[in-house]
């Protein structure tokens, strides 16, 4: 039978076993990395707090980027209430190694403590998404007996950081439209952080993102509630020129999605490779300017629009063009709060729009108005080009105090994702 290694007697508390090995190995290979990591565990698990820093401090001298090394410093230091060389330590373990998710975990512990909330929730909350994208921490089944207290610490924690942020932004907005203008949004976030479930008036429609109880359900839209549409249906022939202007030069012109792998799912074609692009005239909500000048009708025609503006995320405004034998598959959008507006510009017989189970044929100069969190897909099975203009705006049945809101909302949202993301 083969003796337990160094690791397995110190996972066993062997202790005084697993220290003769690790002398053993060290006098074989002075300055070795694991064997003083172990001799510095070792003195941490024994109370030995200046011993075993000394030890994992040796480890770093010998390997500096060995991440390992720097975290039980930062475990030493936590165990010291060193809480500056704790968030030190592990700040650095995870700069070698972004994907230690328990790691992080201690460095979000490090800087609650140091009272930086708004840093450990980003922390937090990375270490979650980290750890779920590998199947840990999704229940308690997946996540160690030992962490759990933790994990579910940075659950609570993660909410309470992000519901106080979001109540800061909606107290202006509750003095200035008055106390109940924001309910719907208030049980939005609630659904939001998962303290309550959703209830579908249509079950057809579900947002995968942020969804705002109350609004009317409907696949298309009333007219009636657009007093604009038949001015911008006024201007078809306008806005036509200018696309046909631009349309033989792909100057202007961006791909829909940004990679192949995304294309590949989302994309089909009958006899040719599908393509889905576009003159944008607004991406993520920043303004496109040459396009907007190269098609100055367009562009004032936008401005009587009510285009949902959010910073970073909306509105998105295109020429979207279809190559011939292209098929959007059947997808959903991320909220009820705007939707998405088509005015047909260049359509050719076979071309559709399937919103909710309802087929749609666009007529040429007829707009329609359509809720994108219903399950949708287009198709252009002619052997032509398919224009439409593209846009999005607020869903009319919210109100000032909520579109206010959301506007504050969703690029907090975003923020904090970001950083998360860039943690």
């Amino acid at each position: 039978m083969n003796s337990p290694d160094v690791q397995t007697l110190l996972q066993q508390g062997r202790l005084d076993e697993a220290e003769r090995l690790a002398r053993q190995s060290l006098q074989l290979r002075p300055g070795d990395v694991e064997s003083l990591n172990v001799l510095g565990l070792i003195a941490l698990r024994r109370g030995q707090l200046p011993r075993a820093q000394q030890l994992l401090e040796s480890a770093i001298e010998s390997h500096p980027n060995h991440a390992l090394s720097w975290h039980y410093l930062g475990r030493v230091h936590d165990a010291s209430d060193n809480v500056e060389g704790a968030i030190a330590a592990h700040g650095a373990a995870i700069k070698l190694a972004p994907g230690m998710f328990i790691v992080r975990l201690h460095y979000a512990i490090a800087l609650e403590r140091a009272g930086q909330n708004e840093q450990a929730a980003i922390q937090y909350f990375r270490a979650s998404n980290d750890a779920q994208a590998q199947g840990r921490w999704t229940s308690p089944d997946t996540t160690a007996p030992a962490l759990r207290p933790m994990v579910e610490h940075a659950v609570r924690m993660v909410r309470a950081t992000r519901k106080e942020t979001f109540a800061k932004l909606l107290e202006p907005l509750r003095q200035r439209f008055g106390a109940d203008s924001l309910e719907r949004i208030e049980q939005a976030l609630r659904i939001y952080f998962r303290e309550e479930a959703p209830v579908f008036p249509d079950p057809r429609q579900q947002p995968t993102f942020f969804y705002v109880p109350g609004l009317p359900p409907a696949a298309y839209l009333d007219r009636a509630l657009f007093p604009w549409i038949e001015q911008l249906e006024a201007q078809t022939d306008a806005i036509r020129q200018e696309l046909l202007r631009l349309l033989p030069s792909a100057a202007g012109r961006e791909r829909v999605f940004t990679t192949e792998a995304i294309e590949q799912q989302n994309l089909r074609g009958l006899q040719t490779p599908p393509s889905w692009n576009g003159y944008y005239f607004y991406r993520h909500g920043e303004r496109r300017a040459d396009n907007c000048a190269a098609c100055p009708v367009t562009a004032s025609m936008l401005e009587i629009l009510p285009l949902s503006h959010v910073r970073a995320h909306g509105p998105e405004v295109l020429f979207s063009v279809f190559t011939a034998g292209t098929h959007l598959l059947p997808h959903r959008g991320v909220t009820n709060t705007r939707l998405v507006g088509h005015l047909p510009l260049l359509v050719p017989s076979d071309c559709a729009l399937n919103v909710g189970g309802e087929v749609h044929e666009w007529r040429e100069g007829r707009a329609v108005i359509f809720d994108d969190t219903y399950e949708h897909e287009a198709w252009n099975r002619s052997d032509r080009t398919r224009v439409v203009l593209i846009f999005d705006i607020w869903n009319p049945h919210l109100t000032a105090a909520e579109r206010a809101a959301i506007e504050q909302l969703v690029p907090a949202m975003g923020d904090f994702r970001t950083a998360a993301e860039a943690a």
